[in-house]
Parts: structure tokens; sequence; C-alpha cells
């Protein structure tokens, strides 16, 4: 029965990236997939709510979501037959509170996972308990947080790599902030110490002597070869750095996406000061992971200017309503394939996953199902994808 569930997603899979290929085709948009993915396996977790997934280990095949509500946090653990074995809260007003996330939870061996939040690290075991509890060395208030599957810290050795999430302290109307910014961590969970490093290239856009709006350089990396890939937000490359000091930059790799409008940056902080609309606007670089030698990048190509122009526009309410719908069936996010060069290897909508959750857990990619909006489900699932060779 389970093969024949992954069958058919996968068939439904095809049929949907036909049939949004053809309407890419349509905009101009190529409809080139030399790769695909190929359903390998899945995880149902039956629970009614709104669940985000945190992590997933292959190895004790847990995996570990939350539940984020107004006032609480709500941590479950559950199996991958779809158990929940576990569920407590370590948010409020507690003597093991972790305070605010800073981000996602991380599986930390057999029976322990780690939070980085406002008071620190701290390790829990899977029923909850505090292990050990590490304070910051040097805290502070950041200005955006990720939470959401496919994000968070990333371990190397003994330290977790993660991306600076900025501080009340930075003056976005200063042109040097360009020049400035130190944009990744490494954090150690031993000592609380957290280091920044790697500034923009100068051939960055970023150094462009433009404003741009705030976190739209916002880092997507993974971890291959022993190197550091990055992604800068909106900007459409890749960076490769390397994982020891000095952090030289290796190389670089420009991504040509079909129909991606991004902002170009602003010549006055004035111009930018819209933060919400150019941020749903512009296109940006969502997730980026590396499998079999393939770079797997997901991204969503923002408005082109005449849908620019119509977002800016006076709507009432309702309006808004239908303008929004009508813009997510349009500009569904995307996943492209690439090779070393930047050669697009596969470049569509993947219908039925959310490609900004790829999660790589000992060289396995993982995914969430993209949720039907119009069907309630009491029910969340995860997919096991590998690369499929048309």
């Amino acid at each position: 029965m389970k093969s024949l569930y992954l069958f058919i997603v996968s068939f439904s899979l095809i049929c949907c990236n036909s049939k949004e290929n053809k309407a890419g085709m349509d905009q101009g948009i190529s409809a080139n997939k030399v790769f695909s993915f190929e359903m390998l396996d899945s995880i149902q977790i039956d629970y009614v709510g709104n669940p985000t997934v945190h992590d997933l280990d292959p190895v004790t095949r847990t995996v570990l979501f939350m539940e984020h509500k107004e006032f609480s946090e709500d941590i479950m653990v559950a199996d991958f037959d779809g158990n929940v074995l576990n569920s407590f809260s370590k948010s409020g007003d507690m003597q093991d509170s972790y305070g605010s996330l800073m981000s996602m939870l991380r599986i930390n061996g057999d029976n322990s996972f780690i939070a980085y939040g406002y008071n620190g690290f701290l390790i829990y075991d899977f029923t909850g308990k505090l292990q050990a509890r590490i304070k910051l060395d040097d805290f502070q208030v950041p200005t955006f947080q990720m939470v959401a599957m496919g994000y968070g810290m990333e371990k190397v050795g003994n330290r977790y790599l993660h991306v600076d999430q900025g501080s009340q302290r930075i003056d976005y109307k200063n042109i040097d902030l360009y020049r400035e910014l130190l944009l990744l961590n490494w954090l150690d969970p031993e000592t609380g110490e957290r280091k920044s490093f790697i500034r923009f290239p100068k051939a960055s856009i970023f150094r462009s002597s433009k404003f741009f709006f705030r976190d739209s350089w916002a880092p997507v990396f993974t971890l291959a070869d022993e190197l550091i890939y990055v992604v800068f937000g909106i900007e459409p490359t890749i960076y490769i750095y390397e994982t020891v000091h000095p952090y030289s930059l290796v190389s670089s790799i420009p991504m040509e996406l079909p129909g991606y409008y991004m902002f170009n940056g602003g010549r006055s902080y004035g111009s930018v000061s819209d933060f919400v609309g150019l941020m749903t606007t512009s296109g940006r670089i969502l997730n980026i992971k590396k499998v079999d030698g393939v770079v797997v990048v997901a991204y969503f190509t923002g408005y082109n200017e005449m849908d620019k122009r119509e977002y800016f526009s006076n709507k009432s309410s309702e309006e808004a309503t239908v303008f929004r719908e009508r813009m997510q069936k349009k500009y569904p996010l995307r996943v492209a394939f690439l090779d070393s060069t930047g050669n697009r290897l596969g470049d569509f909508a993947p219908g039925g996953l959310d490609p900004s959750s790829m999660l790589l857990r000992k060289g396995e990619l993982w995914m969430l199902e993209k949720p039907d909006e119009e069907v309630e489900q009491d029910f969340f699932r995860l997919f096991r994808v590998g690369l499929k060779f048309n």
C-alpha cells in the first residue's frame, strides 16, 4: 500500500509539473527538466493544528516538530511511523525555558535535541528533561527569525553554522552598512560564544552603493565538500567559501533563473521603506542544497512590473484577497537543478511539495508536502526524495 501511495503521489507531481511547465512556457519560462524529484519514502503524522517541522533524524527515526501558538509553544517528538511519543512545552516563565527561539530545534544525538534561544544553548532529552544549559557570551536581540523547516543551524565539528540575524544596533540608513555587515555566525554550544564572519563580496549587488530593504540579504546556505555554499537573499548568485579561517571565497556561480524579477536597489533609504511590499514582490532564493553533485535551489520568481504596480495600487480588502490568490497561482515556488558551473539541469514547480522546506540529513533530502488549502487535513506528510534523471 505504501509503494502504491508513493507511486500515486509521484504520478500526481509529474502531472502537476507538466501543467505548470506548460504555463511557464506561456510566460516565457523554460520547461527544461533533465532532472526531477523521485519519491523514495514518506512519513505521515496524524496531527490536528498548524505544526512546524524543526528537524528529523534518519538514524533514530525521529521527527521534531512544534505548534507555535500566540502565547505558547508545544514541542512534539514523533517517530517515522507517525506516532507522537512525547509532548511538552519549554517556553514562557519556567526555570528551564529557552526564552524565545533564535533558530530551529536541532536533534543532537540518540536521545536529545538542542535549542538556541534568548536564554542560551539548552539541551533536552526527548522527554523534555533539561540536560545542560550554557548562557550566551554576547546576546543581542535579533532583527529577524527564520522559523520554518529547511532553515537553522548546521553542525560542523563541535560548532554550528548559522546566519547572522542582525541587531537593533544596526543603522540601516547608513550606506556603509553594506560594507561592514557580517553575514554568518559560528556558534559554540559548549562556551556560548558567537563569532561572526564573511562580508559581502565586492562583486555582490549589495556593494553597488544602493539601498536595499531590510533583511533582503538574509542568507540561505548548505554545507558540502567541506565548503559553505551560500546565497544572499534576493541575489541570484551562489558564493562558495572555505570553512576555515580566513574563509576565503573559492568561487561564485551566477544563476540564470527564468522569469526572475528581483529588487535592484534604491538610490535613497526612503525608496526601500516599504519592507513588506518589496519582500512580497521581489524574487528571492529560499533554500539551497547539494545532492549527488547537483545543486538544488528553491526560489520565488517575484512579480513582473505590471503585477508589481497592481500590488502597490489601492484595493479594497476583497480585491486584495482575490489579487493575492491569483498571484499565488501565477507565481508558484520553483526548483532549479544546477551543475557545478551553474548550467540548469532542470527547472519546474513541484506542485505537491514545498521546495522551501528542503532538509538534508545523513545524505537524505526531505521535503514537506504542500498542504491543500481547500481541504482541512488532520495530518501532515514528509517525503524523502531523490534526483531522477529523465
